[in-house]
């Protein structure tokens, strides 16, 4: 009877797994693929920017700007991507509980529709005050999609599942830094004309996301804890899960919105002051300021500098930087298998601690290089003082550079098998833990 069975319950297996994947890749196309997509594509166009905020800086007033201006504008148009990211976060909670996590995700593409509008006009319009307010906006909806699309995943992956699928947040920001990195390439949109089509190419995200998130369903959590409609929960979980017995996950369902009766959503401050959630929401603070703090986006800002004082030629350093992003997307795929195995625990005490060791080895390799290019100096000083002095970037202990190049693709590998992809779903409740740990991703700019 179990082999006749058999058959005709694998094909509806496979509908519910292919579910599964599309709601993954429709949630994360949109959400921490765009993030990391827009982090990295802002790099490629760094002097063709400054030069059109000074040329029409100088077509209004008949003055081209200072250099230390030129610099200030551009830190601007950087820092505005983590402002907005952060008033984004402050937007995901209400509007996952008010709107659901899936309407919330395909109402978020607007501020990408808005940015991308102002993006590929700037340059037509003489503005690069569209380009400021392109980024905010861009920010806005990065902010609000990392803390909702992990809360829509969590909710709707099952529990064997839920450490993997959490994992795939990682998968798809370390994605869109790679596709970032290649879009920005010289040879495709890294062009000086074409710097505008790709500031604007995050529509692209955006509308995949918009064609796919509808095909798929909603939260069977929200529906049946925020809306109490049973029977659109129950019809959620039959597409996610297939026809089996899922009367333990709706009896679970059911105990927690008995238990969550009567409770209002409650903003982030208030969540220190609930003794029931202290430790879990200190637990949150400490892991989300160690992902802040642990030096993985100083290794990226050092890239291309040490890669170029290495002898890399400069028109390949960007080749070696998309290895850089490269390195993080393998480690992440590594980790979504791996975590259901070994841990969270071991993942992130692992790749915090090899990540002391790289940083601690790259301080040490730049002290030494700065050291020998002093001493070089000094001894060429000594020698002759007609002799034309060594460039600043001659350095007595050469092998340094090549040290710190190891140590920026360890240490961006250690950052991806463990703290890249840490999500802490099984914390505190969805929405009032996921929503502070979304807050703690934008203090610091990247």
């Amino acid at each position: 009877m179990e082999d006749e069975l058999e058959p005709s319950l694998r094909p509806r297996t496979q509908i519910q797994g292919r579910i599964l994947l599309l709601t993954i890749c429709a949630a994360g196309i949109g959400g921490t693929f765009q993030f990391g997509y827009n982090l990295s594509i802002i790099n490629a166009p760094t002097s063709h920017i400054q030069e059109f905020t000074n040329e029409t800086w100088q077509a209004r007033t008949g003055e081209p700007l200072p250099d230390h201006l030129i610099l200030l504008m551009w830190s601007l148009i950087v820092s505005l991507y983590p402002l907005g990211g952060l008033f984004g976060a402050l937007l995901a909670g209400p509007l996952a509980i008010t709107l659901g996590r899936k309407k919330s995700l395909l109402v978020n593409n607007i501020f990408v529709v808005l940015a991308a509008i102002l993006f590929g006009f700037s340059r037509k319009a003489g503005s690069f005050e569209m380009i400021m307010l392109g980024r905010l906006l861009v920010g806005v909806s990065a902010g609000v999609s990392m803390n909702i699309q992990p809360m829509y995943l969590g909710e709707s992956a099952p529990k064997e599942l839920r450490g993997a699928v959490a994992m795939s947040s990682a998968i798809f920001t370390a994605l869109g830094i790679v596709m970032g990195q290649v879009v920005g390439l010289r040879e495709l949109l890294g062009d000086p004309q074409a710097w505008p089509l790709l500031l604007a190419s995050c529509l692209v995200p955006g509308v995949l996301q918009l064609a796919s998130l509808p095909l798929v369903p909603e939260s069977p959590r929200y529906l049946l804890i925020d809306c109490g409609d049973t029977e659109a929960c129950l019809a959620a979980l039959r597409r996610l899960r297939g026809s089996g017995d899922l009367a333990r996950e709706l009896e679970e369902l059911e105990e927690e919105r008995a238990a969550c009766q009567g409770c209002r959503a409650r903003r982030p401050w208030e969540l220190f002051q609930h003794r029931a959630l202290r430790r879990q929401v200190t637990s949150l603070v400490v892991l989300g300021s160690a992902m802040e703090l642990c030096g993985n986006d100083l290794m990226y800002a050092y890239a291309s500098s040490v890669f170029q004082k290495a002898g890399v030629p400069e028109a390949k350093v960007q080749y070696a930087t998309i290895g850089t992003g490269s390195c993080e997307l393998l480690m992440a795929i590594v980790s979504c298998v791996a975590v259901e195995r070994m841990g969270r625990r071991v993942l992130l005490i692992g790749g915090y601690s090899l990540m002391a060791c790289w940083g601690s080895i790259f301080t040490v390799a730049l002290c030494l290089q700065v050291a020998g290019v002093d001493e070089g100096w000094r001894v060429q000083a000594r020698l002759t003082s007609t002799s034309p002095l060594p460039r600043p970037w001659q350095s007595s202990f050469p092998w340094t550079l090549y040290l710190a190049v190891a140590c920026i693709f360890a240490s961006i590998l250690s950052f991806g098998i463990g703290p890249g992809g840490l999500v802490p779903l099984s914390l505190c409740p969805f929405p009032w833990c996921l929503c502070l740990w979304g807050h703690l991703h934008w203090p610091v700019p990247s």
